[in-house]
């Protein structure tokens, strides 16, 4: 297999890692690890994109304590409103903590960026930081932090002559960004394919060619240009409102219904997407693999395989960095059939957790109607589009590096004199809804009341992400801080104090993970909540509980089992679990942290690339269709003198479609089973013949069916119910006999299957329930295959309804798959197969030689491959089954031949209609 270290991989991101500013380049920090321009403020994680860690020492740190009156004066310079207490004198961070929540979106917050006087100098200033240059931003009214800023930079005549410098990205994604960075060594060959995250429309052709060169030169990116409308359409109305409500299971209310289910933002997000897969073709180079991220591209693997320059063979992987919800919450969306078929044109369809990616397979069953497994999607035509769980990680590595620095140790102790005698719990999140701010506070609020003997002991730390105004006004937190405060306020003592990202340093936020009590989650919904593993890996030495969100897709993995978990709507239960962790013993404390540690660094930054990367090459190489017309057909003239000259040989037929075409009609299906004539004699002919081994490979239930076939053809072997049968074939020893494959498996599920199937039945009209002996078979449809009927339409819809509830309430429990036809579907164990079927006939144990049934190796999925006998020297395969063709191909002497009329792995092809004759040929021979 080929590894990804030869290849190049580009990234597809909404955000380039690196961004281009307008202005002359800011004196850089000391900064002796930085080697590129882009990096220039390293974070480690993606939520911490907000953050500009200082790496230079802070003069500040080593002057004395203000007093409270001094810190005060300081914070009269900005305007507070009355409602809000002030920060108390042992905040640390007094001199930078805004005494009420302010964003880029504030007048205050922008005269105190652009006007150094109006700064408030208390010990979080860092006074190293430059005057901020005037950038090309836009408006900031969306929900995430990824939001291109409104423009305060000149006319446009004169963008063209302005310098302008590489700075980097706050708006990217910050996760994704540090675990490419974390592999270099082994991605040294990459390309970031994104947005610069500013107003683009008046910059000039010749800047715009300028900035496209150096950023191919020193940060290896690639940037789209997308005009600012086309972008804001698709961004803030589509994306942020609706396609995020509805990943995080927030659909709208009713005043809003309109925008969500009529959005005709959905042009703009196909045109952006467009331009991404444009750019991506204009630099593809022969043997680059695709890696596409989060939802604002999800059209992207369609919009690439829809090129003519995009082969089949060009691995696409993508990878939602969200959550992904239930289907009955996706399937609300109007646009749902395009989103999903834009994602099954990827090999591979990443996820944060084993719940998203269920969620999502069952969505595509229910909504397609389409084959789901528990290794991907079965699509039409034979394609596999795998599905996998790939959670992310930090870089352990170099957070580690990042907590020897002597900032660290210096806030730590400020932290430990300001905060003497006092438990912290810390937070940090957006300023929204769905992280579940407003919900933390009320929860705190009940834990001082129902402890009192905490007040003035406790304070929360609360760290906000950027966000917008907007949003912190739909979260409600404003309100409820003002509340809190106003309560249990005093001179020196404030409950809740709030920092924003932006007023905060990495080394600053590093150290009050590191003094922090205890680290508070409250998400409603969440993908991986990266924060708890800083804080965790922070915590060496300390070994403090983590009170996460049972909604986060953190909590769904063992490791984080052992944090104290919360339901956030539960304010009650989550007063409680402070209290819990703010009074639990080091004892306890230390064996619920070694659990989450042992998580943390297992499930790093580095494995999620490795392993992502690794399962795209392999999901593409093993799903790739080969084209039909390279395929030969069976050569008779090249076959048969090696079938004569063979002293053993064996022949592996397919019954229906081949040797017997199935009138699908509702009277033929519900008559007496009759077997085709000429089909038996054809067999008993080829089974004449000592030399032959001949295996009939069926779907059809034994019952009343395949033993008939049985009776009218004694000397053949048989495989029934696509494997869960088999019919040994007489020996000198032995006579024949069927052989339970299933004998060990537990059926209890049939009753509760047919049970749900008749349920279906009696809403769909024309359709029954076909017990069989392994397995149960529901035929929904006998009518004419015409799509656009309305009964047809209905009995679809129903047969993906009854597939998505035996999925969710057997599947799993059960181990079972369920096989889509056009007109009906199959549900069996999962572990059986005709493919586990053919492993145990050319078993040297297996049942065609040995009593042994059901018990040997040959169970397992991979030993059909080469357990033959040495004799056998011709192998010929007939049939439509290209999972089992595809592994006939590793046998030696083997011939396969398809009769799929698709593309194939086999070495020949045959149109169904021509078996018979070419098989004479063989049965003729001498």
């Amino acid at each position: 297999m080929s590894s990804f270290r030869n290849h190049r991989i580009v990234i597809a991101s909404l955000f380039l890692p690196s961004t281009a500013v307008l202005g002359d380049s800011v004196p850089p920090t000391p900064d002796h690890n930085a080697k590129d321009p882009s990096n220039a403020f390293p974070v480690v994680n993606e939520i911490a994109q907000g953050y500009r860690p200082s790496h230079s020492r802070m003069s500040s740190l080593s002057a004395p304590l203000k007093s409270i009156v001094e810190d005060l004066k300081d914070k009269s310079r900005v305007v507070s409103p009355a409602a809000t207490p002030g920060p108390e004198s042992t905040n640390p961070f007094a001199g930078i903590a805004r005494p009420r929540i302010m964003t880029p979106a504030t007048d205050d917050y922008a005269q105190t960026r652009a006007r150094p006087e109006l700064r408030p100098t208390g010990l979080g200033t860092n006074s190293e930081y430059p005057p901020q240059t005037p950038r090309l931003k836009r408006k900031n009214s969306s929900r995430s932090q990824t939001r291109r800023q409104d423009s305060d930079s000149g006319a446009a005549g004169n963008i063209f002559f302005q310098p302008w410098h590489l700075e980097s990205n706050q708006r990217c994604n910050g996760g994704l960004k540090n675990a490419v960075a974390s592999v270099n060594e082994r991605l040294k060959k990459k390309l970031w394919i994104g947005t610069l995250g500013t107003n683009t429309d008046m910059l000039g052709e010749g800047l715009r060619k300028d900035i496209d060169k150096r950023m191919m030169e020193k940060c290896d990116s690639q940037p789209v240009w997308i005009p600012d409308a086309e972008f804001e359409s698709c961004y803030d109305e589509f994306c942020h409102q609706v396609l995020w409500p509805c990943l995080h299971y927030a659909i709208p209310d009713a005043p809003k219904t309109k925008l969500f289910y009529e959005s005709a933002s959905f042009k703009q997000y196909v045109a952006v997407n467009q331009r991404f897969a444009d750019v991506i073709i204009a630099n593809y180079q022969e043997g680059d693999i695709i890696w596409v991220n989060d939802y604002h591209l999800m059209l992207l693997p369609s919009l690439l395989r829809a090129s003519p320059k995009f082969a089949p063979h060009v691995p696409i992987g993508f990878f939602m960095h969200v959550a992904f919800p239930s289907s009955e919450i996706f399937r609300c969306l109007s646009v749902r059939e395009s989103l999903l078929r834009g994602l099954l044109a990827a090999d591979l369809v990443g996820f944060q957790t084993a719940s998203f990616a269920r969620h999502f397979r069952q969505t595509v069953s229910r909504i397609l109607a389409l084959e789901a497994l528990p290794k991907g999607i079965q699509l039409e035509g034979d394609r596999f589009v795998d599905v996998g769980v790939f959670p992310m990680g930090i870089d352990v590595g170099a957070l580690r590096e990042k907590k020897q620095e002597p900032q660290v140790a210096d806030w730590v102790q400020l932290l430990k004199q300001r905060y003497a005698g006092m438990k912290i719990v810390v937070g940090r999140d957006k300023l929204d809804e769905i992280q579940g701010v407003r919900q933390k506070i009320q929860a705190f609020e009940i834990f001082l009341d129902k402890y009192p003997e905490f007040q003035q002991k406790v304070v929360l730390i609360q760290v906000a992400l950027q966000t917008t105004e907007s949003n912190e006004l739909a979260g409600g937190v404003a309100d409820i801080v003002s509340h809190i405060n106003s309560r249990f306020s005093t001179l020196t003592y404030q409950p809740v104090v709030f920092l924003h990202t932006q007023d905060l340093t990495f080394s600053q936020y590093l150290a009050l993970l590191s003094v922090a009590d205890a680290f508070l989650v409250t998400s409603l919904r969440e993908g991986m909540a990266l924060r708890t593993h800083e804080f965790v890996e922070c915590q060496e030495g300390r070994h403090r509980p983590l009170i996460l969100s049972e909604f986060t897709g953190s909590y769904s993995y063992s490791g984080f089992r052992s944090c104290i978990a919360i339901n956030p709507w539960d304010t009650r239960g989550t007063a409680k679990a402070i209290h819990q962790a703010l009074t639990m013993g080091d004892e306890e404390a230390l064996s619920r942290w070694e659990d989450l540690h042992n998580h943390v660094v297992t499930q790093t930054a580095q494995a999620f690339v490795i392993s992502f990367l690794t399962r795209c090459i392999r999901a593409n190489s093993e799903h790739l269709q080969p084209d039909l017309s390279a395929v030969a057909k069976l050569d008779l003239a090249r076959l048969l003198p090696r079938y004569k000259h063979s002293q053993r040989r064996l022949l592996l037929i397919e019954f229906e479609g081949t040797l017997w075409q199935r009138n699908n009609s509702r009277a033929s299906l519900l008559s007496p089973f009759v077997p085709e004539k000429a089909a038996i004699e054809l067999l008993n002919k080829l089974a004449e013949d000592g030399r032959n081994e001949v295996w009939l490979l069926s779907g059809l239930p034994v019952s009343g069916v395949m033993e008939i076939v049985a009776e009218k053809a004694p000397e053949i072997g048989i495989v029934a119910e696509n494997g869960c049968f088999i019919k040994t074939r007489s020996t000198r020893k032995e006579s024949s006999r069927w052989v339970n494959m299933v004998a060990n498996f537990n059926l209890t599920w049939k009753a509760a299957c047919v049970e749900i199937l008749n349920y279906f039945s009696e809403r769909t009209p024309g359709s029954w329930v076909e017990e069989r002996g392994a397995s149960v078979v529901w035929r929904f449809w006998t009518g004419a295959p015409d799509d656009s009927c309305p009964d047809r339409q209905w009995a679809r819809r129903q047969a993906a309804e009854a597939q998505n509830h035996i999925h969710d309430s057997l599947g799993e429990r059960y181990g079972l798959r369920i096989i889509p036809g056009n007109n009906s579907f199959l549900v069996l164990p999962n572990n059986i197969s005709r493919s586990t079927a053919v492993g145990a006939v050319l078993h040297p144990g297996g049942p065609a030689h040995s009593p042994l049934a059901g018990q040997a190796a040959w169970m397992s999925h991979d030993a059909a491959d080469d357990h033959m006998s040495d004799d056998v020297g011709f192998v010929l395969a007939v049939g439509s089954d290209e999972k089992l063709l595809r592994r006939l191909n590793d046998l030696d002497h083997a011939e396969t031949c398809s009769t799929s009329n698709k593309g194939t792995d086999s070495r020949w092809k045959l149109d169904p209609t021509e078996v018979s004759k070419i098989l004479w040929n063989f049965a003729n021979a001498q």
